[in-house]
């Protein structure tokens, strides 16, 4: 009960558990991210393959699974972003949503772009950043010129 209410202080949009566990095994994700403690994760363990394939999963090395919770949804709420890399070196994110104006697509884009390159390892050797696509969920990407963008 404390963790709902600093967590709704926060800002959060959603806070509970049973009602919000029932929600979602009915299909609903309606949600960005979802934040939890570690005491609840055997509960969301059940939702695995639900919020799993979405990359909703609530996981402790992207600071979603924390004891201190408002603080993740303060973070979450400012704009923190995280990102995947695979197995072949291409980096997957979000930069935005639909509803955000062109000028903050691109002010988050470039922002990405220079958090990459400031965590660009010393050993790194040769070009960093190879090539630059952008896409919507279901589209075709569109190449962005790397050399255009400007660090």
């Amino acid at each position: 009960p404390d963790a709902e209410a600093a967590a709704k202080a926060a800002g959060a949009d959603y806070v509970g558990l049973d009602e919000y566990i029932n929600k979602i095994k009915g299909g609903w994700t309606d949600v960005d991210v979802i934040i939890t403690q570690p005491a609840i994760m055997g509960k969301i363990g059940a939702l695995g393959r639900i919020l799993g394939p979405r990359g909703l999963m609530p996981n402790p090395k992207s600071g979603t699974v924390t004891m201190d919770v408002a603080k993740a949804v303060e973070e979450v709420k400012k704009g923190k972003i995280d990102f995947k890399v695979d197995k072949n070196g291409i980096v997957h994110t979000s930069i935005g949503k639909v509803s955000f104006a062109p000028q903050q697509m691109v002010e988050n884009a470039r922002e990405f772009i220079n958090t990459l390159i400031k965590l660009k390892p010393a050993t790194a050797k040769g070009t960093y950043i190879k090539s630059i696509y952008l896409s919507s969920t279901m589209s075709p990407g569109i190449k962005v010129d790397a050399k255009s963008v400007d660090a």
